[in-house]
């Protein structure tokens, strides 16, 4: 599990310390991948092997070559080789796509083994750096938890700093009883089969108004003025509160769930699928001219699957209760009292009218009443809780190679 906490570098010089150490471990990062992709081009017929091991020690000889390298810490280039080598095992087990580079302007963190922590008062703790010396943190957690700690990761995201932490997962929650179905969608979220509404949050309409003038104002900004900086930083503030209140709803809504049902029966939906652009449509009279595909439709139903933060909110269920899948054919257009399916039954989004027995509903809890009879008659698909987790950055190397 990790746990996220808001940190506070003390001074310049760190601050200083901590760009550097983000810029080494993505610089580390991406030439251990490239050094892997030539691998699968030429050393494959020679049988040689380029794994951890082996890049730990090239990464010894590169420090003694670079002076500008040699003055980082090992322990963050090191750590950036192993969240390479998890990626790639991530990869080969089909828990993730292939490693990509990583860019400036994203990829904007580092890890920290053999995590040292202290605490400053009642509300502020440390972590030791290298090289940076005690970085300052919110302490959000209990310090009990905090403690088990194994290692830490340094971000910075939208002009924050946060420090996460690995500890042990927590014991899901069990004071609550029975099952519930819930039922994923664009206008309401997330629907239960009691009528439970749960709306993401977005940005207010002056907010998205805003946004949107930054947006053009920072197209018309020169690359490399500060105005264009200042600009960037006032897009990262709106991302970072709607990011915020996102999060924010998703924590409240799954626990409040987790502790109000037993277990949990959702849709198996392939998302990933049904954000696709739609392929192009070649016109077969005119050479070179595409016939309309949907495709500006089929944006703003993706852009608004992302808002509904569809993903997520499963996968925090999933840390927190026990959760089923079922298959979600016919659930939206099957009455749940006469088990007639047919696309007349659905009037519009929210009105379900069964054209054989003239059931009346909301459309919503109309599915989420069917997904849960799903689950119940044991018409489930694999279990989301108990899908292999993704390896993480911690497997030690079985030689250190210090220079």
């Amino acid at each position: 599990m990790s746990v996220k906490q808001r940190a506070y570098p003390t001074d310049g010089e760190q601050l200083h310390t901590l760009v550097t150490h983000i810029g080494q471990a993505r610089f580390v990062y991406n030439i251990a991948l490239e050094q892997r992709k030539l691998r699968d081009k030429t050393a494959r017929e020679r049988d040689v092997k380029v794994t951890l091991l082996t890049q730990a020690k090239q990464l010894t000889d590169a420090r003694k070559e670079f002076s500008w390298l040699r003055d980082g810490s090992t322990v963050v280039q090191q750590g950036a080789l192993r969240d390479l080598d998890a990626a790639f095992t991530n990869f080969f087990e089909g828990r993730a796509r292939f490693p990509r580079f990583k860019k400036r302007d994203r990829n904007t963190s580092f890890v920290v083994r053999d995590v040292k922590l202290r605490r400053l008062n009642k509300r502020y703790a440390a972590v030791l750096v290298p090289k940076a010396g005690w970085l300052k943190f919110r302490l959000s957690y209990a310090w009990t938890t905090v403690t088990q700690a194994t290692s830490a990761r340094v971000s910075l995201r939208n002009g924050r700093w946060y420090v996460s932490l690995t500890t042990p997962p927590r014991p899901k929650h069990t004071g609550g009883t029975g099952t519930v179905g819930l039922d994923r969608g664009v206008t309401v979220s997330v629907m239960s089969n009691d009528a439970q509404e749960f709306h993401a949050p977005s940005l207010t309409v002056a907010e998205q108004h805003r946004f949107l003038m930054l947006e053009r104002e920072l197209v018309r900004r020169d690359k490399r003025s500060k105005n264009r900086e200042r600009t960037k930083l006032k897009l990262a503030a709106l991302r970072r509160k709607l990011l915020d209140r996102r999060v924010d709803w998703m924590e409240q809504s799954t626990t409040e769930l987790a502790r109000t049902y037993q277990c949990a029966a959702v849709e198996k939906l392939n998302i990933n699928g049904m954000v696709k652009k739609p392929a192009p449509k070649p016109d077969p009279d005119v050479h070179g001219a595409f016939l309309p595909n949907g495709a500006a439709a089929k944006s703003v139903l993706s852009r608004s699957i992302h808002a509904s933060q569809w993903g997520k909110f499963v996968k925090r269920l999933v840390d927190k209760m026990e959760v089923v899948q079922v298959p979600a054919a016919y659930t939206s257009l099957r009455c749940f009292e006469c088990k007639h399916v047919s696309n007349e039954n659905r009037k519009s989004q929210a009105v379900f009218c069964c054209v054989k027995c003239g059931h009346e509903a909301n459309a919503d809890v109309n599915a989420a009443k069917n997904i849960l009879y799903e689950a119940l008659c044991g018409r489930t698909c694999r279990v989301r809780a108990e899908a292999a987790p993704a390896v993480d950055a911690k497997t030690p190397l079985t030689e250190n190679p210090r220079p």
